[in-house]
């Protein structure tokens, strides 16, 4: 907001008529929604980064149920962020 002197002004909904070209003519809106979506790229990189951690570095004389309880949360939250942040992408688009 410092680079277009205008803030978004839509609350931390976004609500669509307060997001609306009518409302905002300015491109505040516009960065605001490119960079949620930014963030959740990043967001799946980081949880692809974990998965392929935790299946290429696992010791080959370990099973799968013998991996740490840490590193399957880790793993099931990188499976739920790469299953859920397309569709909030797709939501706020």
């Amino acid at each position: 907001s410092n680079l277009f002197q205008v803030s978004p002004g839509t609350g931390w909904t976004i609500y669509p008529p307060l997001s609306s070209y009518l409302f905002h003519s300015s491109p505040s809106v516009d960065i605001t929604i490119f960079s949620l979506h930014l963030s959740g790229v990043s967001s799946i990189i980081g949880a692809m980064n974990f998965m392929v951690t935790i299946v290429m570095m696992k010791n080959l004389s370990l099973n799968y149920d013998q991996i740490s309880l840490f590193s399957w949360s880790v793993f099931i939250t990188a499976i739920l962020l790469l299953l859920s942040l397309p569709v909030l992408a797709g939501a706020i688009t």
